[in-house]
């Protein structure tokens, strides 16, 4: 079963794509605090398939939190897919990001990107 780490701080947001994620299947683990600090922890402990990670946190910058995870070693096989409602493709891949969907999304775009990452690079 793939596990996923879904990274927003939109408690709507979280629960649309949690339920859209568990439908597919998918075991959904969100962080325990919003914190910069306690997300990537969480990330490292619960090592995730996959991280599908918001740009932009109440608490600091998806960026930022996606080349920290770039620069864990234990993080090195997890995937990245971010998104935004800006259409900030280049910021992402740059930053190290493995995808980007732009909001809004349908959920079938997401699970299609999902698939394309993990499934053919997994």
């Amino acid at each position: 079963m793939l596990k996923v780490m879904l990274i927003d701080d939109d408690p709507t947001m979280v629960s649309l794509l949690a339920m859209v994620l568990n439908l597919e299947g998918y075991s959904v683990k969100t962080p325990s605090n919003q914190r910069m600090d306690y997300i990537l922890s969480d990330i490292v402990k619960e090592r995730p398939q996959l991280a599908l990670v918001d740009v932009n946190l109440q608490l600091g910058s998806g960026l930022d939190l996606v080349r920290d995870i770039r620069m864990e070693p234990d993080l090195m096989h997890t995937r990245v897919l971010m998104y935004s409602g800006l259409n900030l493709r280049d910021e992402c891949i740059e930053a190290g990001a493995d995808g980007f969907i732009q909001k809004p999304f349908m959920p079938d775009d997401l699970i299609k990107l999902i698939h394309a990452n993990i499934v053919h690079n997994g």
